[in-house]
């Protein structure tokens, strides 16, 4: 009997050993870490698989320049919310600066109010002067101000200009979707549902670019769950803009955020502010990495930020720590 249970005994624990030999792979490939991925604007009408297959192209493309890839196991969510928004902005019907002059009334006022603001911070980080304003506002006799469409109209031809590369009819649309997600109240609690469901209290890193980054600094500072985000990722973030962040305030550091890295391209005229002490004040301090070379058209896009090798050495990090 002695011999037989020790037999027993060792096939036992030969099986366990070789068992337990598979949980590191395992754990390596997954490491129970979920990653959650808010887009930005103007991706109404698109597919949303496709969508979410680009990023993590982008981001295995950066996995491989520093010789890694992305795990194996990973569950990514990708929540999708540019249909429900283009809906809002249908529904609101906020003309495009040249427009406001034949339709006018007090949204279109605050909506130019907010644009100049925008328009204001955004040329004078980009170095566009007042010169070249001027030279495009002309001999309008019109007083200079946020009320006048003309004046608001002349700074953003002069950034589309001077700017570095973002076109008149692409800010004037960035603009008027943030204002629509930061000033009303049932745009914003629409779109924050969408993005809310996609967390859970598993651990997740997120990523958010452009509006998407306001998006989810709004959710994980709001979410009463108890979440655990090892990595919040800001790419292409607008929230440096002094006419965004106060629409925010009070500022707070998300709760369930470990670390927040937001990494943001020099010429990229949407995300032109540091998240730093002065243009974004939370504590802890956000950590901010200027070096991103982003290849596409307007270097705003979200494939040149996922791509770059330090952006994606953070969150592989993230992901696999």
């Amino acid at each position: 009997m002695s011999s037989l249970f020790d037999r027993r005994e060792i096939l036992w624990l030969s099986s366990l050993g070789a068992i337990l030999s598979m949980v590191p792979k395992a754990l390596a490939a997954s490491n129970g870490i979920r990653l959650v991925m808010v887009h930005g604007r103007a991706q109404q009408g698109l597919d949303p698989v496709a969508l979410k297959a680009a990023w993590l192209d982008a981001l295995a493309l950066g996995a491989k320049s520093v010789g890694r890839s992305l795990p194996e196991s990973l569950e990514v969510t990708f929540p999708f919310y540019a249909d429900i928004l283009d809906k809002f902005v249908r529904d609101f019907d906020i003309p495009l600066t040249e427009n406001v002059r034949a339709k006018g009334g007090q949204i279109e006022d605050e909506f130019l109010v907010f644009q100049a603001q925008i328009a204001e911070s955004v040329r004078l980080r980009a170095g566009v002067t007042d010169q070249q304003i001027d030279t495009e506002y002309g001999a309008n006799p019109k007083p200079k101000g946020p009320l006048n469409w003309e004046w608001v109209q002349a700074i953003l031809r002069a950034l589309d200009k001077h700017g570095g590369g973002m076109g008149q009819t692409a800010l004037q649309t960035i603009t008027r979707d943030v204002f629509l997600y930061t000033t009303r109240a049932g745009v914003r609690d629409e779109i924050d549902r969408v993005v809310g469901a996609a967390l859970t209290e598993q651990p997740t890193v997120v990523v958010g670019h452009s509006l998407g980054s306001i998006v989810a600094y709004n959710v994980l500072r709001s979410d009463r769950r108890s979440l655990r985000i090892p990595l919040y990722l800001t790419v292409g973030s607008p929230l440096g803009i002094r006419a965004v962040r106060d629409q925010l305030r009070p500022l707070r550091y998300p709760q369930p955020i470990e670390r927040w890295y937001n990494a943001y391209e020099p010429r990229d005229v949407i995300a032109l502010y540091p998240l730093d002490q002065a243009n974004f004040p939370v504590s802890p301090a956000i950590e901010n990495y200027s070096l991103v070379k982003n290849h596409t058209d307007n270097r705003h896009g979200v494939v040149g930020y996922l791509d770059d090798p330090e952006v994606a050495k953070r969150l592989l990090d993230a992901l696999t720590s």
